[in-house]
């Protein structure tokens, strides 16, 4: 077992003794977590980022819900205490199934949210990550693709790769732990965050990781916790400059400010997770004006998301207040393959080239 396995399995076993020391002392087991609302959800402005606020609450045996709750943790942390010692891992969907398997009835999870929920409770009680809980999500199948040599621990041992020579076109799948990977080499000038598919294949055909030295990351969407923590450890330990490329809608700013600031259900990790310095690279409202990009209508939901963004502390600048202000007033959003309805090599040739020059990227 690894130092970081045994550090994890310490602090769960630390859980599970003061459950057993209460006990001993005559006392209602209790456990006690910050208030999990999003009213108990703060920006902080030191750090740029979200997190919990003061308030909490405590999971008590005092009720017959609260007994329950305390004694699904008990046969979790005793679950991943074995999975450790036993060098073994397993999904969030096994856990909910194991539950089932388990001897005492009551401690079985009624759906997969309580079980995900309870881990993540586990994560901010013990300081430890579910990942080194060795806890894995569904496959994200996020990738990074440029010029960047790392060598990654396996199960086979360790391997060094390079994220451009030696992976196919699919680019180099990042694991579910980014912390087991060390940086060996690279000649990156800049991180590019892409939020779909699409676009990431045409970046990448077009050679653009080759012609600007981009190591091009694929967000896949709202981008999972290893996509957001190996984009911030190559940012904070490599001095990486990392701007982010989405749609020019309001759902897809809120992947940007999750790669920038966290989000508000993984707010005990922000400061693991986030990267405040990232930046905003399109496709900007002011970019369908001047581009006459292909559009749909704002629907109802859009705008007021967009009216959200304009209370929300993440988009509080004066860049945001214009973009956003701007999409209202055309009713507009676009969509970033939209850029083809100029040409196929105009996102590479023209749009990125354009944008990142004027924020002092290239």
């Amino acid at each position: 077992m690894s130092t970081q396995d045994e550090r994890a399995r310490e602090q769960l076993i630390d859980l599970a003794a003061e459950f057993y020391d209460q006990f001993a002392r005559g006392e209602v087991p209790e456990m006690t977590l910050p208030t999990r609302t999003k009213s108990n959800i703060e920006y902080d402005e030191e750090s740029g980022v979200w997190v919990y606020g003061d308030r909490t609450s405590t999971r008590s045996a005092n009720s017959v819900r609260g007994a329950r709750k305390l004694l699904k943790a008990t046969y979790t942390i005793d679950f991943l205490a074995r999975q450790l010692e036993e060098g073994r891992s397993s999904t969030l969907r096994e856990l909910y199934y194991l539950s089932e398997s388990w001897e005492a009835d009551e401690a079985a999870f009624s759906d997969q949210d309580e079980s995900n929920q309870l881990i993540e409770d586990l994560e901010i009680v013990s300081e430890v990550t579910r990942e080194d809980f060795h806890m894995r999500p569904e496959e994200s199948g996020a990738t990074l693709m440029g010029p960047l040599e790392l060598r990654e621990q396996t199960r086979r041992g360790e391997r060094e790769i390079h994220c451009q020579e030696d992976v196919g076109e699919g680019g180099y799948q990042i694991p579910n732990n980014p912390d087991t990977i060390d940086f060996l080499d690279h000649d990156i000038d800049f991180i590019l965050c892409v939020e779909t598919g699409g676009m990431r294949d045409r970046l990448v055909e077009n050679g653009f990781d080759t012609d600007y030295n981009a190591l091009i990351v694929h967000l896949k969407g709202q981008p999972a916790r290893a996509t957001r923590r190996i984009t911030k450890r190559l940012h904070d330990e490599l001095d990486l400059p990392v701007v982010v490329f989405t749609d020019g809608d309001p759902w897809s700013y809120r992947i940007y400010g999750s790669v920038a600031y966290g989000s508000i259900k993984s707010a005990h990790l922000s400061e693991y997770l986030a990267t405040p310095e990232a930046r905003f690279v399109g496709i900007q409202p002011e970019d369908i004006v001047e581009y006459d990009l292909p559009t749909d209508p704002l629907a109802d939901s859009d705008v007021n998301a967009l009216e959200s963004e304009l209370e929300d502390p993440r988009f509080m600048t004066d860049y945001w207040e214009e973009q956003i202000e701007l999409q209202l007033d055309i009713g507009k959003k676009a969509e970033q393959q939209a850029l083809a309805s100029r040409g196929l090599d105009f996102v590479t040739d023209e749009y990125l080239p354009t944008r990142l020059d004027e924020m002092g990227v290239l």
